[in-house]
């Protein structure tokens, strides 16, 4: 019974550590208001985007020459769109199925998104269709790009 304060008070004292070590390692943010309605951002440093799946297409049959340039001009698309501020994420996913990549388009309605993705050559030439929702996300994707360039040693697009 003797030890119970003192085991009270230790445990006491490392609670009070822990909480005081917890909080030091969250990193301290301060809201950026400018940069807020800079990106569009709503009180929860959010906004809507419109995703899309691209799925494989009707028309695979291609000679592989000819689906090369398609590819090629495919990219080219996205590097022109993505240089636009339209579309913030593109990639393809990396298993083998007919669910083939993603884009984040920056744009406020699925039929904005529409048309873009009518402009892609793969699009035209049925290699690929697009699944398009509208999503919510957090607007720091806007500088996806901007960020995505200062890293990039080499375009896919070439």
């Amino acid at each position: 019974m003797k030890r119970l304060p003192l085991l009270i008070a230790l445990l006491s004292c490392f609670m009070t550590y822990m909480a005081q070590n917890n909080t030091a390692k969250k990193p301290k943010t301060v809201y950026d208001a400018a940069l807020a309605k800079k990106l569009g951002a709503d009180d929860y440093g959010m906004k809507p985007y419109v995703m899309v799946f691209l799925k494989a297409g009707p028309v695979r049959n291609q000679d592989s020459a000819t689906a090369a340039a398609i590819q090629k001009a495919h990219l080219q698309n996205i590097q022109k769109l993505a240089y636009e501020g339209k579309l913030l994420v593109a990639g393809p996913f990396m298993d083998d199925s007919d669910l083939l990549g993603i884009f984040i388009f920056n744009v406020a309605t699925v039929e904005e998104a529409r048309k873009l993705t009518e402009t892609d050559p793969a699009v035209k030439a049925g290699r690929l269709i697009m699944e398009l929702h509208p999503w919510y996300g957090s607007a720091a994707l806007v500088e996806t790009t901007r960020i995505h360039r200062s890293l990039e040693k080499k375009s896919v697009a070439e």
